[in-house]
């Protein structure tokens, strides 16, 4: 009885220990060398595994690096501090990485937006879009029943009066919503953009009125009145072109149906260094609003009333004589 108990335990026991060793020397023998390098990008990364960056994976970006197929400020999610500690390992200097965050260009609330019937369907996005394209008037605003919430893994979305609103320092950049929305209603601003214009529609002004008190009715205003040349129109819709705005928010102030929104209370006026200030004019020559004033070699001043603080004469004066506040 112990006989024929103890004898199929040896035997196991035995080819258990020759397959181990066997794969042990196999593991020896065929092993793959890793790049140091490699291993001390993937502990610099902030582990996400979100893709963001292009690649599967964190294992597959920090690979990518080091073959010198992927930027060192490849990580979106990391940003720049990732971008910089990647730098230092590769041994090479990082471009400057601008955040950017998803930001959902709707305002067809509840209360702004019309809707064609009750939808009392699957509460998701994709399957509403099949009936008649949604149950809102827009065709373009979003459906605000949270698929973009259900695959952000960092808790950015929120769904408030039957749209989603992303929180920019939540937001990572992953890209998870933008490739979630059926609507193709969110897209990417840079983190510190002020100004967005939050409508999404590319129909005629009388038939977006009748739909949403908020949307763009491509009357143009905000074109002709940004004095950066930021502002441009294209398929009946305004676009801010974030390489040339300023954050002035001067068209958020002329837009007749706030379908441009601006954070006001982040809006600064220049003030000048009385003591730094040479009068050398050029601050006045370059505000395009004529908010400065001054004579040759005296102090300048600015006019709060007229100033729209795009922070131009900040950038422009040659003594840092002027700060915005």
């Amino acid at each position: 009885m112990i006989e024929s108990i103890l004898l199929p335990v040896v035997s196991l026991g035995g080819l258990g220990l020759i397959f181990g060793s066997g794969l042990a020397v196999a593991s020896r023998v065929f092993a793959v060398e890793v790049d140091p390098k490699v291993e001390k990008i993937r502990s610099a990364l902030p582990g996400a595994n979100c893709g963001a960056c292009g690649y599967p994976g964190c294992d597959a970006f920090a690979n990518g690096v080091v073959l010198g197929e992927a930027p060192a400020n490849g990580c979106p999610v990391g940003g720049a501090d990732t971008a910089e500690r990647i730098g230092e390992i590769m041994g090479s200097e990082v471009g400057a990485v601008e955040r950017k965050v998803a930001r959902v260009i709707c305002n067809g609330t509840t209360c702004n937006a019309t809707e064609k019937f009750e939808y009392n369907g699957i509460k998701d996005c994709k399957a509403a879009a099949l009936v008649q394209g949604g149950s809102k008037s827009c065709q373009y605003g979003c459906l605000g029943l949270g698929t973009c919430y259900d695959v952000c893994p960092f808790d950015a979305i929120t769904i408030e009066d039957g749209i989603a609103h992303v929180d920019p320092d939540k937001c990572t950049a992953c890209g998870n919503c933008l490739d979630a929305c059926p609507k193709n209603v969110i897209e990417w601003a840079p983190y510190e953009q002020k100004v967005v214009v939050d409508c999404n529609s590319k129909e005629f002004g009388k038939d977006v009125k009748v739909k949403c008190t908020t949307g763009c009715i491509g009357c143009q205003i905000c074109v002709k009145a940004c004095p950066f040349d930021a502002m441009e129109f294209e398929d009946k819709l305004a676009k801010i072109n974030y390489d040339k705005c300023t954050n002035c928010m001067v068209c958020a102030e002329k837009c007749p149906t706030n379908a441009i929104w601006a954070d006001f209370s982040e809006r600064k006026t220049a003030e000048v260094i009385e003591d730094k200030c040479i009068g050398c004019t050029i601050c006045a020559k370059k505000c395009p609003v004529d908010a400065i004033d001054g004579e040759l070699k005296k102090v300048h001043e600015v006019d709060p009333d007229k100033c729209i603080g795009c922070g131009v004469c900040e950038e422009k004066c040659p003594k840092d004589a002027i700060i915005m506040k």
